[in-house]
């Protein structure tokens, strides 16, 4: 194995790794700052107030998006796989 093709390996798993994690990530920010907007309008400073709206948005998310997610990575690992025998030699 080549320096270029491990880096090119490196490279696909840490977009494969963003793409996997946008969808929840980016839905808990949103909803962090939509709720942390609420809390300073009234100042209710309550710790659950923002867990709870997070981890249900989170679940929601995560059943939307789930199929896609899983549909990438599990293509992604087929692709590393069936690329073994090139990879060796």
């Amino acid at each position: 194995m080549t320096p270029e093709t491990i880096m090119t390996l490196g490279q696909r798993a840490l977009e494969m790794a963003t793409l996997l994690s946008a969808p929840l990530l980016l839905s808990a920010l949103v909803i962090g700052v939509l709720i942390s907007l609420f809390q300073a309008a009234t100042q209710i400073n309550e710790m659950t107030l923002s867990f709870v709206p997070k981890l249900l948005v989170l679940v929601v998310v995560l059943l939307l998006a789930g199929p896609w997610m899983l549909e990438l990575l599990v293509d992604f690992t087929r692709k590393l796989f069936q690329d073994i025998p090139n990879l060796i030699g």
